[in-house]
C-alpha cells in the first residue's frame, strides 16, 4: 500500500511546480518537502508495509525546482524594480514645468 503522504507530497510538488512562475508555488513546494520527510519516516517505521520510497527523490527534486523558479522570479522582479528606480533617479518627480 502506497503511503498517502507520498501521494499528497507528489501532488503538492506538482502544484508548486505549476505555480512557481507566479511565486505562489513556493508554499505548496515547501509543504511537499515537509510531507516527504514525514513519509520517509513513516515508510521506515512501517518495516515494508508502506510503499513509495522510490518516489521520494523525484518529489524532492520537483519541489526544489519549484522553489528555485519562484526565487528566480522574485530576484528578477527586484532587479527590474531597482533598474526602474535607477533610470528615474535623475528625473524630477513632477511635470518639470515648475520653476
Amino acid at each position: 500500500m502506497e503511503s498517502t503522504k507520498i501521494v499528497a507530497a507528489r501532488m503538492l510538488a506538482g502544484v508548486g511546480a505549476a505555480l512557481s512562475v507566479f511565486v505562489g508555488g513556493a508554499i505548496p513546494a515547501v509543504v511537499a518537502l515537509m510531507l516527504a520527510r514525514q513519509a520517509e519516516a513513516d515508510i521506515r517505521a512501517s518495516e515494508g508495509f508502506l510503499l513509495g520510497a522510490a518516489r521520494l527523490p523525484g518529489i524532492r527534486r520537483t519541489a526544489w525546482i519549484a522553489i528555485g523558479i519562484a526565487g528566480a522570479v522574485v530576484v528578477a522582479a527586484l532587479l527590474v524594480w531597482v533598474l526602474g528606480m535607477a533610470r528615474s533617479a535623475g528625473q524630477a518627480p513632477y511635470g518639470g514645468d515648475i520653476a
